[in-house]
């Protein structure tokens, strides 16, 4: 579908293809109120021009508001609808009758239109294949464009991919270098901590040891004291047992020297 550079009219050309017959090219210009339809098979030409009137009148028929007629007429007379049933027979006198067909709330429903033969076909179908070359042209150009609009987005994407690759890899080294970083601080507190452990251990150990030594100490010392006692209660009992020893033998010797001098 082509649209023309105004707003108010709006182009279509259809190849239109039934079995059993020849193609056909349909072209369609559109309005808000009406439509003009003509038809070639290459050799003969047919127009139907669909007044307000007309429009109206078929739109009251189906209950349908001019527009949305208008707009399912468009749908199917500018691309060949699949299931749809298309038909282009004699009407009689040269006329031609084109119909399709279209479902609507569950039913298979038909509209027609009469063409009458062109009086200039030569005409017609030059100025239909006009349309189609132009509408080639331009479609060609826009290809051309979207080639190029995607050229260059595909350059632009295989640029940011790049640098997101550059990106991602200049923050795992920094990742890398930071966590290098990272972990020789950590190791050297870890370092310093276990050392202050040791440290600690030790001082543990040795104030242990010193208060077991003083403790030993205190116990030899009240040992020896206690030994030092008994041997002197023990000295000063041989002491006593010998002095009264000593006594009687004088008292005795005294006694005989007494006597002795008697």
């Amino acid at each position: 579908m082509e649209s023309s550079s105004t707003a108010t009219a709006r182009h279509t050309c259809l190849k239109l293809e039934i079995p059993s017959t020849d193609p056909l090219f349909v072209k369609g210009t559109w309005f808000d109120t009406h439509f003009h339809l003509s038809v070639t098979d290459g050799l003969r030409a047919w127009l139907c021009n669909a007044t307000e009137e007309e429009v109206q009148e078929r739109a009251a028929q189906w209950d349908q508001p001019v527009a949305e007629y208008i707009e399912l007429a468009e749908r199917y007379l500018g691309f060949q609808q699949p299931g749809s049933v298309y038909r282009f027979v004699d009407a009689g006198d040269d006329h031609k009758r084109l119909s399709w067909t279209f479902e609507r709330e569950g039913t298979k429903l038909e509209w027609r239109w009469k063409f009458q033969p062109s009086y200039d076909s030569r005409k017609i179908t030059a100025g239909i294949l006009d349309f189609l070359m132009d509408a080639n042209i331009n479609l060609s150009e826009e290809v051309v464009r979207k080639t190029q609009s995607f050229e260059k987005l595909k350059l632009e994407a295989e640029k940011c991919l790049e640098q997101s690759e550059r990106f991602t890899n200049e923050k795992m080294e920094f990742e890398s270098e930071i966590y290098a970083k990272f972990l020789g601080v950590l190791n050297s507190k870890k370092a310093k901590l276990r050392e202050l452990r040791d440290q600690l251990s030790k001082q543990e150990i040795a104030g242990k040891a010193s208060v077991d030594e003083e403790e030993s100490t205190d116990k030899t010392e009240s040992n020896h004291s206690g030994s030092n006692a008994e041997e002197s209660e023990e000295e000063a009992e041989k002491n006593n047992t010998s002095s009264s020893k000593d006594i009687p033998a004088g008292r005795d010797h005294g006694r005989k020297g007494a006597t002795r001098k008697s």
